[in-house]
């Protein structure tokens, strides 16, 4: 009797299904995502409480499925499978990914991310509404009821060396609180002597940035630079929302949002540019790990390497803008006529202590973030109560960055962080990213010296070919931590970082001081 050699062995018909059933879970939090960014751009305001409980219901079913026994038993079943096999192929690490990802779903109750899912949906709403007025007593009972969730998802990681670590685990794999520590530690050694010298000098003149820019020319001219970063609007789009974001419905529908105010024509542009660089690495993630856990980026700090990278090393660039600065003229010609190219730059960089982390500049960046985190963990830890925490940042704000917080629409509501997701495990990934988009760039440089002329040339594809080759092709496959010994020759460090600072700080502000 001849073989049938059309016949599959019975391993690659279990791979088959594997990816059969983590498709479906990708397609149902991709149908939970459109509910969000529905809910954060266009969704009537009436709308709120249905959706809470649609997007409950989406992650429960979605939970679900991540937690089937049948998946738990197909994992076995391709155990030996995955042994047999390179360590590296795409196969080895789905199974092993999905296989974590699985062991840490099933600990997890469906009833918890169910009440959650809708938590999150309510307390945006609320968030959005009672931020402009100020209303932290309408916000106060929903991060209360943050703050209990967020204590019992750690609890089912117990024994933890820290609470806030199962957190931070779930967007920075395998980081601890003890490394964030040790990070803030350096960086804060390193910054403030920088800070100190740069505040004390004249500040820069930003006027230029806050004259009358009317709103669609904004987005225009924004979207045009982010098209010419890559961004591919066949796959993709821009709309408007309260707090700018990215997010993935699949690789062929990868969406931004931005902000605009007409008085300040730097909102909108870095905005732009920042939730274009997290769309670029999700786009750039290879098409044959579509819809499995592998095809997403490997960790949040890494996500936040890239929005920061286009944003800010590239974005806030004189090479950039010595191309761009031209058409930026031409479109708000009696606001920028008159100011010289320098002046601009100078502006965009422009370094002072403020109140609001999305406007701060690199150089105070990261000092809203630890003041964040620690926050967090005082929370999370039963030493600061919520009804406390508005006087709580009044006083790290005072103490961290010098400046009186007049309210708190500008102090404990500017971030939606804790109104729509977990207290502890997000805030971290933002100074990882600024540590790591200057050590991405650097390796990128040292392989091709030529990109600051190409950027001034108006041109990108040298860079985003790089990174597409070293980081964003290979999705989640690997660690963060590996991810970026692959792509610079080394675990994470904040040198390249301080020696960015230190060049382009000293360069518009004198040679500043060590630490």
């Amino acid at each position: 009797m001849r073989r049938n050699t059309n016949a599959r062995r019975p391993e690659e018909a279990l791979l088959a299904d594997l990816r059969r059933r983590l498709r479906e879970i990708a397609d149902l939090d991709a149908v939970g995502a459109i509910l969000s960014w529905d809910q954060a751009t266009y969704m009537p305001k009436d709308g709120a409480e249905a959706r809470s409980r649609q997007g409950a219901l989406i992650s429960r079913l979605s939970h679900e499925r991540m937690t089937d026994i049948e998946l738990g038993r197909l994992l076995d079943g391709l155990a030996g499978y995955a042994e047999s096999l390179p360590g590296e192929s795409d196969e080895a690490r789905l199974i092993a990914v999905a296989r974590r990802d699985f062991e840490k779903a099933i600990k997890v109750p469906v009833d918890l991310v169910e009440r959650w899912s809708a938590l999150c949906s309510a307390g945006y709403d609320v968030w959005k509404r009672a931020r402009p007025n100020d209303d932290f007593a309408a916000v106060r009972p929903y991060l209360e009821k943050q703050l209990d969730l967020s204590r019992e998802y750690a609890a089912l990681f117990a024994p933890y060396r820290h609470i806030i670590d199962p957190l931070i685990d779930n967007l920075d794999e395998g980081l601890t609180w003890d490394v964030v520590q040790s990070l803030f530690s350096q960086l804060r050694r390193q910054l403030l002597p920088i800070v100190e010298h740069v505040c004390g000098q004249p500040p820069a003149d930003d006027a230029c940035l806050h004259a009358g820019f009317p709103e669609a020319a904004q987005v225009d001219f924004s979207l045009a630079v982010a098209r010419a970063f890559g961004y591919d609007l066949d796959r993709g789009r821009l709309d408007e929302t309260a707090h700018p974001f990215c997010t993935k419905f699949s690789a062929g529908d990868v969406r931004i949002t931005t902000r605009v105010r007409s008085d300040d024509l730097g909102d909108a542009l870095f905005s732009t540019l920042h939730e274009a660089g997290h769309a670029l690495y999700e786009l750039g993630v290879a098409p044959e790990l579509a819809g499995t856990p592998l095809g997403r980026g490997t960790s949040m700090g890494v996500h936040e390497s890239q929005s920061r990278l286009w944003e800010n090393v590239v974005g806030r660039s004189l090479d950039l803008w010595r191309h761009f600065y031209p058409a930026l003229r031409k479109s708000f010609p009696s606001a920028l006529a008159d100011v010289p190219v320098e002046t601009f730059h100078r502006a965009i960089n422009k370094v002072e202590r403020s109140l609001i982390r999305t406007d701060s500049d690199e150089l105070t960046y990261n000092l809203h973030i630890i003041v964040r985190c620690d926050l967090e963990v005082e929370l999370l830890e039963g030493r600061l109560a919520v009804k406390d925490l508005p006087e709580a940042w009044r006083g790290r704000y005072r103490s961290d960055l010098g400046v009186s917080v007049p309210d708190d629409r500008n102090g404990c509501m500017q971030d939606v962080h804790w109104y729509s997701g977990a207290i502890g495990g997000a805030f971290q990934s933002y100074t990882i990213g600024n540590v790591l988009s200057a050590q991405f760039y650097a390796a990128a440089l040292r392989a091709h010296p030529e990109i600051p002329q190409e950027i001034a040339a108006g041109e990108f594809g040298i860079l985003r070919a790089w990174l597409g080759q070293n980081l964003y092709r290979q999705g989640r496959k690997f660690g963060a931590d590996e991810s970026v010994r692959r792509a610079t020759g080394e675990g994470m460090t904040i040198e390249p970082y301080i020696a960015y600072l230190r060049e382009k700080y000293g360069a518009l502000y004198g040679a500043v001081p060590a630490a």
